[in-house]
């Protein structure tokens, strides 16, 4: 097995999957604060806890996709050796 393809199978089956999982739950942190924020709309302590969630969601949400574009470039950089 040559390193081109030991790259890219350790891509493919561990790195991909796992920031798969880690957008889906930065997604649903944001989700959760969206619901948060919605529906406790006359409480502003709770409001400030939604927009927190909010707030980090996005972050991780950013992070995570940007990981992932990082990680493809890498990837077809070493392919291309």
């Amino acid at each position: 097995m040559s390193a081109d393809q030991l790259i890219s199978k350790i891509t493919s089956t561990i790195v991909n999957p796992l920031i798969g999982l880690m957008i889906a739950i930065a997604f649903m942190i944001f989700i959760w604060g969206v619901v948060q924020f919605i529906a406790n709309a006359d409480n502003q302590q709770k409001r400030d806890e939604g927009k927190k969630h909010i707030l980090w969601g996005l972050v991780g949400l950013l992070i995570m996709i940007s990981v992932g574009g990082i990680i493809q470039v890498i990837a077809s950089f070493l392919n291309s050796l």
